[in-house]
């Protein structure tokens, strides 16, 4: 099994011990997300440094706070850095984070996503200077930097969907259910032979939210909150957990957004958490984990630990889903 794992932000461990723990444990990749307090670019270099054979990417970094000459030089560097071992994992993050944390307007995500990464691919592969003119985006005579990284993007409404289908190496969904993925995938799919490309060739690695514990209600009850977080914050979020779930997934919203925490994550079903995540004791995480793989078209999950639970569970979550384990 191909195996990835996002680094959690935890006050009790360090992403670069976590990440060098998880190379030894057989994870073929670690990734680190991006919102406030770590820049996890200049983490990713200390961890490449550190490291020897596990595979580094960012998932994700948005597509608004950064230029995409800066994204281009970030992943060109992060994967010379690492010896070319760098994916890079791109998004729109949610109109919170973007106008709140870093005062820009959300405007057309979907077109800023496509022009961007359609920048990125061309300053890194390119073989002339860059001129682009989009509708949002333009750059003029940005010299290419030789690198071949590949690029996923977070994408989960279908006119973003398409961005990956004509544009990406690798599709990032985060909390469309797993027994949706496959009906999901078409629109990419489509898409890809559309623009000539081959949708097999497009790798589906999705967040897979994660808990283990001896209790497994404490392990279920972790997911339970990592969900409700986020079909409770942001509408992209919601409507993707509601493309199995829509009665849940709005009830959910309503009782989050009415500060109802608590209420919000008791709305999470055990089929929910089956659905969108992997929860229970080590053996029964570990065969939910391997039943995933098997039975959809997930080609590299990529645990996910609930940061609400991440001081208590992420030492134990990561060990007992790691393929040394299971082998």
């Amino acid at each position: 099994m191909h195996l990835g794992l996002v680094i959690p932000r935890t006050g009790a461990h360090d992403p670069t011990d976590l990440a060098i723990d998880a190379e030894a444990q057989g994870y073929d990749s670690v990734w680190m997300g991006e919102l406030w307090g770590t820049s996890s670019v200049v983490k990713l270099s200390e961890i490449a440094a550190r490291t020897d054979s596990v595979e580094i990417g960012t998932a994700i970094v948005n597509v608004f706070s950064r230029t995409p000459a800066v994204l281009a030089m970030t992943a060109g560097t992060l994967d010379d850095v690492s010896d070319g071992r760098a994916s890079f994992g791109v998004g729109t993050s949610t109109p919170t984070a973007v106008e709140n944390v870093h005062g820009m307007p959300f405007e057309r995500p979907i077109r800023r996503s496509h022009e961007t990464i359609e920048i990125v691919q061309e300053i890194l592969t390119g073989d002339e200077p860059v001129e682009y003119e989009g509708e949002l985006l333009e750059v003029n005579g940005v010299p290419p930097i030789d690198r071949d990284v590949p690029i996923y993007h977070a994408a989960l409404g279908p006119a973003n969907r398409r961005v990956v289908g004509r544009l990406c190496d690798g599709w990032m969904p985060h909390n469309i259910p797993f027994s949706a993925l496959d009906e999901a995938f078409e629109v990419v799919e489509e898409t890809a032979r559309e623009s000539g490309r081959d949708p097999d060739e497009i790798t589906i690695a999705p967040y897979v939210p994660a808990a283990v514990s001896d209790d497994a209600e404490e392990a279920y009850d972790a997911v339970r909150g990592h969900i409700a977080y986020y079909a409770g914050s942001a509408d992209g979020y919601r409507n993707a957990v509601g493309t199995r779930f829509p009665d849940h997934a709005d009830r959910i919203a309503d009782a989050w957004g009415a500060g109802d925490r608590g209420e919000a994550a008791g709305l999470v079903t055990d089929e929910m958490v089956h659905d969108l995540g992997v929860a229970g004791t080590p053996s029964d995480a570990r065969e939910q984990l391997r039943d995933l793989v098997a039975e959809t078209a997930i080609d590299r999950p990529l645990v996910t630990i609930p940061e609400q639970a991440a001081d208590d569970l992420a030492e134990g979550t990561i060990e007992a889903l790691a393929p040394v384990s299971d082998a």
